[in-house]
């Protein structure tokens, strides 16, 4: 099963920017804003700094998050493409569902990064719990401030501590829990070279110098890790066998489509029940996500019915 790409219809970033109304939520974004070749209000998308109060402003005017910020050096991610994994994962729960969003579900972000941006925008839209899972500390450390600014957050947010270097899920899911679902953005680059040439081949296509900062920042654990996606994708489709019965669907973000056929290989070797594949886009930028159970659909479905009791 495929969708079609598209931006998904309930992402509240139909639209340019209102950047007015942003500067009305965020009056901090002022001071970066300035005027296109065409005469109208944008920023340098090449500033991190101005790119990271664009975020701030977005998240205070659509999803009601206050005094949001992470440390420099960490990932400042698009929020557009954030939400669209989001409500394309409401789409997926919602078929076992009667057609409907479950408004009580919990969620697994392996990952959170300092940022927390998926459990920012899962709660507001539909009200989900969520844990958050991350290796390093600075992030976890982000995370939290940004959970304890925001009264109500640290009843639906949780964060927990990877403490096993290579593992995912393992040390994460405790006994007796089951999450809806898992989501995952998983580090993309297989070395630290790797990477760097990809941040320089960025930088020549904004036209930047050699000592200019890039926008999307981003620590070692965000960007690579050895064998790249492929690698962290097939140990966490490895490690979800152990967790079949915990989690319903468990689903991630995979950068580059030709990793699709081996992916599907090792899901096939795993002895999943369904896999599913969403195609996203923004803009001109082509994503998807995997998502696989080890639930057929009759119990999807009992599940289901009984989480909304």
């Amino acid at each position: 099963m495929t969708t079609k790409p598209g931006l998904h219809p309930r992402n509240r970033h139909q639209n340019r920017y209102d950047f007015t109304a942003l500067q009305q939520a965020s009056p901090e974004l002022t001071a970066f804003v300035r005027r296109s070749p065409a005469g109208e209000p944008t920023i340098d998308f090449a500033d991190p700094l101005a790119v990271k109060a664009l975020n701030r402003a977005l998240l205070a005017h659509h999803y009601q998050v206050k005094n949001w910020d992470i440390p420099d050096g960490f990932l400042c991610p698009p929020v557009p493409g954030r939400a669209d994994y989001i409500h394309h994962l409401a789409d997926l729960l919602a078929q076992s569902n009667e057609g409907e969003i479950p408004r009580n579900a919990t969620v697994l972000d392996i990952g959170v990064g300092a940022n927390c941006i998926y459990p920012l925008i899962g709660h507001h839209e539909y009200g989900w719990r969520f844990t958050g899972s991350e290796v390093n500390d600075e992030a976890l450390k982000s995370a939290n401030a940004i959970i304890l600014a925001n009264p109500g957050l640290n009843q639906a947010i949780r964060l927990r501590r990877q403490k096993t270097p290579g593992a995912i899920l393992n040390g994460i899911i405790h006994k007796n829990e089951f999450y809806d679902a898992t989501i995952c953005n998983p580090p993309f680059h297989d070395s630290q070279a790797t990477a760097a040439a990809s941040s320089e081949r960025k930088r020549r296509n904004l036209g930047l110098n050699d000592n200019a900062q890039l926008n999307f920042g981003g620590q070692q654990q965000e960007l690579w890790c050895e064998g790249g996606e492929v690698a962290f994708i097939t140990t966490l489709i490895q490690e979800s066998k152990a967790f079949a019965r915990q989690v319903m669907w468990f689903t991630t973000l995979v950068s580059k489509g030709d990793n699709l056929p081996g992916l599907y290989r090792v899901l096939q070797q795993t002895g999943v029940e369904k896999v599913v594949k969403v195609e996203m886009a923004q803009g001109q930028k082509q994503s998807r996500f995997i998502a696989w159970t080890f639930h057929n659909d009759a119990q999807r479905s009992r599940r289901a019915s009984s989480a909304a009791r």
